[in-house]
């Protein structure tokens, strides 16, 4: 009896109110205003949203995902051109389970765990892939996956892509080259290769100043070279990096040899943004309280954190001084607020409590142009402030 938009829109509104699991909209049961979002009189209860989330398979998260990112670039991101991607395993703190084992950074050792995998767009720190769909084996070849998503959706490939040296294989990175996708990653340091290095001449290795948010400006040295790697055709770029905090150089590959090797390195760093945007999906999102063992359920849940986190980046996007703002702090801010919604003929007026942060949203004026919503009868929204 519940549509499906309705069901949808419950399990977002979990995501964007801070809520770690399904079972906790008994909290809101009889909160009318929050059923009003998804178009009901109140909440279903849990054990709907969690039959629901088995009744979907793979296909319907893509679906879901191409046409959320399809309306959200045309806000944010109008015409991208680099993408982040890194791989993520939320633990399994139950019984026995026939899950996989993947290495989970916190614990140090490697643990039963659903592997997800994300990316986020480079510019408006925007996720806007993600799956839970996979296992071990399938994970080298989740680059290329992306690369087929996207030029499906925007009808051409992606122009760079940043992941580290365990995302995928030297096959897959030939596979990109004669693609066309420009990369740029890591190579493991091995100990043969770090003893050649070490061994060069020091007239070899070029200064170089980069610029870090934090220190400003950061000296390095460098040797731009070309090598070989088994499975990879051809020879691919390798800048070698000194004085980026390690004891030994950093081995970045890329298969651009049009890129000066300082912006190679800086575009490098940036990735480190999908990882901070990872750090803010466990932190409020709650990404890493397991929903189910069973990996398309999961899947659900990693496509609604995409969903919800998008609606935070549009909104800080909105509010001047807060586009880089977490969505902890946005919703602290602006969201957890008080006061009263009124439904009228034609409208929908969300009359808000006096807050030191209300003059931040008058001025975003947030329903200035905004459509009639399909869901509630095509009423308008409007905000008025005490």
């Amino acid at each position: 009896m519940i549509p499906g938009r309705a069901a949808l829109l419950s399990l977002l509104l979990l995501k964007l109110l801070d809520k770690e699991r399904r079972s906790h909209a008994d909290d809101f049961d009889c909160d009318e205003a929050l059923g009003l979002f998804a178009g009901l009189n109140v909440l279903p209860k849990k054990s709907f949203l969690t039959a629901y989330s088995y009744r979907t398979i793979g296909d319907h998260q893509r679906a879901l995902q191409t046409g959320w990112v399809i309306g959200l670039s045309k806000l944010l991101f109008p015409r991208p051109e680099a993408f982040s991607l890194d791989f993520h395993p939320i633990p399994h703190r139950g019984e026995e389970t026939e899950l996989e084992q993947h290495h989970i950074p916190l614990r140090g050792r490697a643990s039963p765990s659903v592997l997800t995998f994300f990316v986020l767009e480079q510019d408006s720190r925007v996720l806007c892939y993600a799956t839970a769909n996979l296992i071990r084996s399938e994970q080298a070849e989740q680059v290329m996956c992306f690369a087929d998503f996207w030029k499906e959706l925007a009808g051409a490939d992606p122009t760079w892509l940043y992941f580290d040296c365990r995302v995928t294989t030297y096959p897959v990175l030939s596979r990109l080259n004669q693609r066309g996708i420009s990369f740029v990653t890591i190579r493991r340091r091995g100990a043969s290769v770090v003893r050649r290095l070490r061994g060069l001449p020091s007239s070899d290795w070029r200064p170089a100043t980069i610029d870090t948010p934090k220190r400003r400006q950061q000296k390095i040295r460098y040797v731009d070279e070309r090598v070989r790697l088994a499975g990879y055709q051809g020879e691919v770029r390798q800048i070698a990096v000194d004085g980026l905090g390690r004891e030994q150089p950093t081995l970045l590959l890329s298969n651009d040899l049009e890129e000066t090797a300082r912006n190679l390195v800086i575009r490098y760093a940036s990735r480190n943004r999908v990882e901070g945007g990872l750090g803010n999906c466990v932190n409020f999102f709650h990404l890493n309280c397991l929903s189910s063992e069973v990996r398309l359920n999961v899947d659900v849940d990693t496509t609604m954190t995409v969903l919800a986190q998008g609606c935070y980046r549009w909104l800080g996007r909105q509010l001047k001084g807060y586009d880089k703002a977490s969505a902890k702090s946005l919703f602290r801010a602006f969201v957890e607020t008080s006061g009263r919604v009124d439904v009228e003929e034609e409208r929908i007026v969300v009359r808000l409590d006096r807050r030191s942060h209300n003059p931040i949203l008058r001025e975003a004026a947030l329903d200035r142009d905004v459509p009639p919503i399909p869901w509630l009868g095509n009423k308008r929204l409007c905000f008025s402030y005490s």
